[in-house]
């Protein structure tokens, strides 16, 4: 009845060539976990997801191909989001939880593309939000966290429909974005070239190359929860030291690295995420979608000078990065290459790993091991190996979120975040994610195990913190 009732408003278009760098990856999956104090129910649960669904056109879709492999976002025939439950036993639960779903391949063609996980007390419970990349981003689903508290606190409260947000395509970047001549020319060399030797992949293509993804990595997150009291203390420290909240985490963390492993190479290559969605013309306000860029900047730590003369220096280098020049120029470039060498990608270094017993085992290893354009594309960014890091810390920081802590019976204790990526974690040392909402920071701290041993990381993360809340 609710299904049929949703699908009465049809809705199609084409998946943007952004969207595309995320389709059928394996671990491109963004996580929200909210915190609830209160009882929350299944069927109020159900009730509330329902009714984003109405409120967000992108928790309506399903993925269709058409005839020449071009994906589009549809309603037509979608069936129920993905909810499940769990008994909570303590508040760490969640994590293996989450790390267990986030193994389960996505049913882009026939589920959207997010599920939602309870793990459930009569006092506390934490609302774990699985959203595949190609859908959202980090603030997507704080919006949508600040929804679903809405409808759970108040069954009754009436659905506000939200237009269909605008996504980021050739209409819709900033007026001082451009493309080069030079650019132009070898982006269509290379798309002359991919037409000869083009593979496409599917969703059974997709299936198999997660299981083995996940056969061979592990993903381990550390969460760091400051109290509303230490978060106060950090914030203060940052004012009085002149610096962002964003460079003295990242600063922290980076320089926790050189002290804990030695300096190595990839420590001083940082990526900052920035949010797009009101950077381009028409903007996407609350919307869910993909919105949201990096800047990669080079910085070494010097151990010589405290953490906040660092952070200060970090600063200074990064802001610079934060120009539309900058964040759109790879995103533009995108635009005009074939989005199918853009999901090349990830097979391309992950098919290697596929058994020799799989079905697509002959398909998946040949492309993987074959010399064509999206090999030469990951060579010339030196992405093409996964023995090698090229990154040292990934951070993408939500900041402080003025969202209501009481809905109804409820409190929103807290929100943690976990981005995702568009690239193998094996490929970098640490991935933060941080936000801030109901005044208490969150930080997550993510690694693979094949990359970096978990004791090295928790040495990490408790050097970082000393630097931060050191009196």
């Amino acid at each position: 009845m609710k299904q049929e009732k949703i699908e009465k408003k049809k809705y199609e278009r084409k998946v943007t060539a952004l969207e595309r760098f995320f389709t059928r990856s394996p671990f491109s999956i963004v996580t929200m976990v909210l915190r609830i104090n209160g009882h929350v129910t299944e069927e109020m649960l159900k009730d509330a997801v329902f009714k984003i669904q109405q409120r967000h056109i992108l928790l309506r879709v399903r993925i269709k191909e058409d005839q020449e492999h071009t994906p589009w976002f549809t309603t037509e025939k979608v069936q129920e989001i993905p909810v499940e439950f769990f008994s909570r036993k303590s508040e760490l639960d969640w994590i293996k939880i989450h790390a267990d779903a986030s193994k389960i391949p996505y049913e882009f063609e026939t589920h959207p593309a997010i599920r939602f996980l309870l793990v459930q007390s009569p006092e506390v419970s934490e609302l774990i939000i699985l959203c595949h990349h190609i859908i959202c981003d980090g603030m997507s689903l704080a919006y949508l966290a600040r929804d679903l508290m809405v409808h759970l606190g108040d069954l009754s409260q009436e659905v506000e429909e939200l237009p269909a947000p605008p996504a980021i395509d050739l209409n819709n970047l900033p007026g001082d974005i451009s493309q080069s001549g030079i650019a132009k020319f070898f982006i269509n060399r290379m798309n002359r070239k991919w037409a000869k030797e083009s593979v496409f992949f599917d969703q059974e293509d997709y299936r198999i190359l997660t299981k083995s993804y996940w056969d061979h990595f592990d993903h381990k997150i550390f969460s760091v929860e400051l109290s509303e009291a230490e978060t106060s203390a950090l914030v203060s420290r940052c004012r009085r030291e002149n610096v962002t909240i964003n460079s003295a985490l990242t600063t922290a963390f980076g320089g926790a690295q050189s002290f804990v492993e030695g300096e190595k190479s990839y420590h001083s290559t940082y990526v900052i995420a920035a949010n797009l969605r009101d950077r381009i013309p028409n903007p996407a306000g609350e919307g869910m979608g993909m919105y949201a860029w990096g800047a990669e900047v080079d910085f070494k730590f010097n151990q010589q000078r405290s953490i906040w003369e660092n952070a200060r220096k970090f600063h200074e280098t990064i802001q610079p990065k934060f120009t539309n020049k900058n964040l759109f120029g790879d995103i533009l470039n995108m635009l005009y290459l074939d989005p199918s060498i853009v999901e090349g990608m990830n097979f391309k270094k992950l098919g290697r790993l596929v058994p020799s017993d799989s079905a697509r085992y002959e398909k998946l290893s040949t492309f993987s091991e074959q010399s064509d354009v999206v090999l030469r594309i990951l060579q010339r960014d030196k992405q093409e190996s996964l023995d090698r890091k090229f990154l040292g810390t990934a951070v993408t920081n939500l900041g402080r979120l003025d969202f209501p802590k009481t809905y109804g019976a409820l409190e929103l204790d807290r929100l943690i975040m976990q981005p995702g990526g568009g690239f193998p974690l094996v490929n970098a040392n640490l991935v933060l994610g941080v936000v801030t909402c109901s005044d208490k920071l969150s930080l997550v701290v993510e690694f693979a195990e094949q990359a970096i041993d978990t004791s090295t990381v928790e040495k990490i993360k408790d050097k970082a913190m000393d630097f931060l809340l050191e009196e």
